[in-house]
C-alpha cells in the first residue's frame, strides 16, 4: 500500500478542498494520528486517522455559499480590467432575500467567495458563488456529473425529429454531446437539463437546428432550484440544501 498526499485524504473525505488542505497545514491545523502535520506535502495511509483541529473546523464552518438570481448584463467571474460588471456586485445586504431562507447568519465578508461554474453575460438564473472548496467541487470538479435546468425561449420551428437530436445526437466542434433532457416547457420555451456545460452549449445546439434563442435562465443546479428569488437578488443555501 502506497503513501498518499494528506491533503488529497482530507479533499477525499469531505473535509476541504486540496488547497485549503494546504493551507490549514501551513497553518498546523491538521493531525496525523493525533500529532500536528508540520510538511506541506507530507504523505500518509488512508488507514491513519486524519483530521483537522477545531479551528480548522470552525473556519470550514464559517464559510458562506449563496445563490444569485443574475441578470442579463453581468459576468459571472471578476474582471480584472474594469469592462464588465461582476455578479459578485449584487452581494450587498439591501440584496439579500430572506424569504423562506432559514440560514440564521447575518451578512458576512465576502473576501475569496468565487463563482462555482460560469452563466453567460446575456444569460439569466442561478449562479453559486462559494467560499467552500468543498461546494465547489461538487459542481465543478473534475469527472463531477451534476444537473443544470435552463428554461430556453426559442424563435423558429422544431420538429419532433429535431427535438429527438436535442436530447441525443448532436456534435459540437467534433464532439459528440452527452444525452440531455429536453421538453417543451411551453409553446415558445424549452427545457433543457444538461450534465455538461460546453461554452454556450445550448444557444449552439439550438442554432444547428434553425432555432434562434430569445432568452436563457438557469433553474436548478442539481438539488438547489432558484424558486421564487428575485432577480438581482440572493440568499444563503440553506442547510438541508445539497448539490
Amino acid at each position: 500500500m502506497e503513501k498518499i498526499r494528506i491533503s488529497k485524504i482530507l479533499s477525499e473525505k469531505g473535509l476541504c478542498s486540496r488547497r485549503e488542505a494546504d493551507k490549514f497545514i501551513e497553518l498546523g491545523q491538521v493531525l496525523l494520528d493525533g500529532k500536528t502535520v508540520l510538511e506541506l506535502g507530507a504523505k500518509a495511509f488512508r488507514s491513519q486517522k486524519i483530521e483537522l483541529k477545531d479551528k480548522a473546523k470552525k473556519t470550514q464552518l464559517s464559510k458562506a455559499t449563496i445563490i444569485l438570481h443574475k441578470p442579463i448584463g453581468y459576468i459571472s467571474h471578476l474582471d480584472d480590467d474594469k469592462e464588465f460588471i461582476p455578479a459578485a456586485s449584487l452581494i450587498t445586504p439591501d440584496k439579500y432575500f430572506k424569504q423562506n431562507d432559514n440560514n440564521k447568519r447575518s451578512f458576512f465578508k465576502t473576501d475569496g467567495l468565487a463563482p462555482a461554474g460560469r452563466l453567460d453575460i446575456d444569460s439569466s438564473g442561478l449562479l453559486v458563488l462559494t467560499q467552500d472548496g468543498r461546494v465547489a467541487k461538487k459542481i465543478i470538479g473534475e469527472n463531477v456529473v451534476v444537473e443544470k435546468e435552463y428554461l430556453v425561449r426559442v424563435e423558429g420551428n422544431l420538429s419532433d425529429d429535431n427535438l429527438k437530436l436535442l436530447n441525443h445526437g448532436l456534435s459540437l466542434e467534433g464532439y459528440a454531446l452527452k444525452p440531455a433532457k429536453v421538453f417543451w416547457q411551453n409553446k415558445d420555451q424549452l427545457s433543457f437539463t444538461l450534465i455538461e456545460g460546453r461554452n454556450r452549449q445550448i444557444r449552439k445546439m439550438c442554432q444547428l437546428l434553425g432555432l434562434r434563442v430569445k432568452g436563457l435562465k438557469r433553474v436548478r443546479i442539481g438539488n438547489v432550484s432558484l424558486g421564487n428569488l428575485p432577480l438581482g437578488c440572493w440568499r444563503f443555501i440553506d442547510s438541508n440544501e445539497n448539490f
